[in-house]
């Protein structure tokens, strides 16, 4: 049997006493840690999981959607929103899904995704393009006033040609013919870097507009 010097016994009593105060600690402690390891690795499989499904879900919301089938793309829509709303396939899911709705006349239920979109989405940029439809449909049931909140706030500067577009659209229908040539004119402003097809076209209608207010 070991036999301990003077100096090693009172280390070990010193050993034993920190254990008596802090052993539950340190326990609790390295079992917090366990299960903290095991909770992340669940919540990670959950997420994976999640995202999995929701990009099943939206793939066949995309068929739909290139189909033209407004009721088979609300559904799935509809589905990813409620049982997957804090992923990114949400988000698109209601874009998607809203600009079906708009073609085929549903200007409620687009107007209800978008609107849902902009309350729960986090994306900028998807959000500002909610902002420009949801602005345009509006502007459609003549909510003159409600179609400007949506464009007032700066959106991304890609989008700044357009927003100011609509806008100009708006103030022209309510009646306002000097404020929408300026908002016009910033629209033109905005595209004087965009030499794209696209940019050729839409200055080329925006000055049409313009002209015809000046008329």
């Amino acid at each position: 049997m070991a036999v301990y010097d003077l100096e090693e016994q009172e280390q070990i009593s010193e050993l034993k006493a920190w254990w008596v105060q802090y052993g539950k600690l340190v326990t609790a402690i390295a079992v917090a840690a366990a299960l903290a390891s095991v909770g992340w690795q669940g919540f990670r499989y959950y997420k994976n999981r999640q995202a999995g499904d929701a990009g099943a879900l939206y793939f066949v919301l995309q068929q739909a959607a290139m189909q033209g089938d407004a009721q088979k793309t609300r559904e799935a829509a509809g589905q990813i929103i409620e049982k997957f709303p804090s992923t990114a396939y949400a988000e698109m899911a209601a874009l998607t899904s809203s600009g079906v709705l708009v073609e085929k006349g549903d200007a409620k239920s687009a107007r209800a995704q978008l609107e849902w979109l902009l309350a729960k989405g986090s994306d900028p940029a998807l959000k500002d393009i909610a902002r420009l439809r949801l602005a345009a449909l509006l502007l459609d049931e003549g909510a003159f006033d409600q179609a400007l909140a949506q464009l007032t706030n700066a959106p991304a500067p890609a989008l700044k040609a357009r927003f100011e577009d609509l806008r100009g659209d708006v103030l022209a229908a309510s009646g306002k013919p000097a404020e929408a040539r300026s908002a016009y004119q910033a629209a033109l402003d905005a595209l004087s870097g965009d030499d794209g097809e696209g940019g050729d076209t839409l200055r080329e209608v925006i000055h049409v507009k313009q002209q015809a207010l000046e008329g």
